[in-house]
């Protein structure tokens, strides 16, 4: 009998999963831990520090409450879901009965997954508009859905509504909306916003609204209205909305968020939310609660200092031409700079920029076809990195 050892069998891995990838967002700074000395205008992490009274709330919960280490109730605390409909009336005019239609999960991502393994069957396609954040493709694709990837306006990354109307299908069965936008800062305009909840009632389509960033635009004062299409009582059952509390209240690490839907959707989405992660993490959902329910000068600190980094940055680029073109943002923290200095593809371009500047971007072209030729910039991080970044790029253009 031989002694030499078997060859080992292929894995037999599920088509959902090689079907989707690890997101270029995760993947460059992996791959800049093994380059060393970088500086980062990547990952979507704002520099800020946990709000002192957040903390200070998850530690009394942790000595004075039995439960904080406990499961919750699998759809979340009911003080924080009640604080959550609070909210949305207050933002949105949209009344949600804390019973039974939020839903507290895993961060924004788990509830956009509930959401796409409960609304897209095998097959369906899912609008997405172009660029796009990367993981809603994946998401559509894990669903074993059909991601279609509809071009906004390249003028101010807007959403180009003839464009989605013209995309849809007898297989179209949802279109995500994310306004502010990752990763182009674009913010649609309300009259767009509401020509593509007239298409969703039209032809019975999901709108899939991803409001993580609906905290963060421009040249507004915080709390001007916005049309939101949960605000509309005939679109009840034509819209699912999520958000997240980690960019809002720097809670990036706690890993906690909401789903907001009508209650015959909560119904089926708690089924997948139970299947997969049975309830949010308890000591987040008191950071949460203590974060809707305390004092808000924290948020208005952090939108006043992105938007001198906004300002800085947009400065820089500006010093960066003609070697990238970009639109400003309006909105959350990321700038889409495109660049004119070679043709070669967007992954190419950022890790040559990794390697050779030791500053990570993220290339435009994982976040959908309308994004190749760009770089993704994050300037949520503090002035002093943001500056030291453009400097090392500044350097690194000059020498091409």
């Amino acid at each position: 009998m031989s002694n030499a050892t078997p060859p080992e069998s292929p894995l037999r891995v599920a088509e959902r999963v090689r079907n989707i990838r690890i997101s270029a967002t995760k993947l460059m700074p992996m791959l800049a831990a093994k380059v060393g000395g970088c500086v980062s205008l990547g990952q979507g992490v704002p520099s800020f520090r946990t709000p002192d009274h957040i903390v200070e709330a998850v530690c009394r919960a942790l000595r004075d409450d039995p439960t904080a280490g406990r499961y919750s109730l699998q759809p979340g605390m009911p003080a924080l879901r009640e604080a959550i409909a609070a909210d949305i009336l207050a933002r949105k005019g949209a009344r949600f009965d804390p019973e039974t239609e939020i839903g507290v999960t895993v961060g924004a991502m788990e509830a956009l997954v509930m959401i796409m393994l409960t609304v897209v069957e095998r097959g369906d396609e899912v609008i997405i508009p172009s660029p796009g954040y990367a993981s809603h493709a994946e998401q559509v694709l894990m669903a074993e859905g059909v991601p279609v990837h509809v071009p906004l306006r390249a003028a101010d990354w807007g959403l180009d509504v003839d464009a989605v109307r013209a995309a849809v299908t007898p297989r179209t069965r949802a279109i995500i909306v994310c306004s502010p936008g990752n990763p182009t800062g674009g913010v649609y305009d309300d009259a767009d916003v509401r020509a593509l909840c007239d298409l969703a009632l039209e032809r019975d389509l999901v709108l899939i609204v991803d409001d993580t960033y609906d905290y963060m635009v421009y040249g507004e004062a915080p709390g001007t209205p916005r049309f939101s299409p949960v605000s509309q009582p005939e679109l009840r059952r034509h819209v699912i909305t999520v958000n997240s509390f980690s960019k809002k209240y720097a809670l990036t690490g706690w890993r906690v968020g909401y789903v907001a839907a009508d209650a015959a959707w909560m119904a089926e989405l708690l089924k997948v939310h139970d299947a997969t992660a049975v309830c949010a993490p308890t000591v987040s959902q008191h950071a949460a609660l203590a974060a809707l329910t305390g004092p808000q000068d924290c948020v208005d600190a952090m939108r006043t200092a992105l938007t001198v980094r906004r300002d800085l940055t947009c400065r820089r680029l500006d010093a960066l031409a003609p070697h990238f073109t970009y639109v400003p943002p309006r909105g959350a923290f990321y700038a889409m700079a495109r660049y004119t200095f070679t043709d070669a593809d967007s992954m190419t371009v950022a890790r040559r920029m990794l390697e050779e500047a030791r500053v990570i971007t993220v290339p435009g072209g994982s976040f959908g076809p309308t994004g190749e030729r760009h770089l993704r910039l994050s300037f949520g991080m503090d002035e002093a990195e943001l500056t030291e970044a453009f400097d090392r790029i500044q350097h690194w253009v000059a020498a091409l």
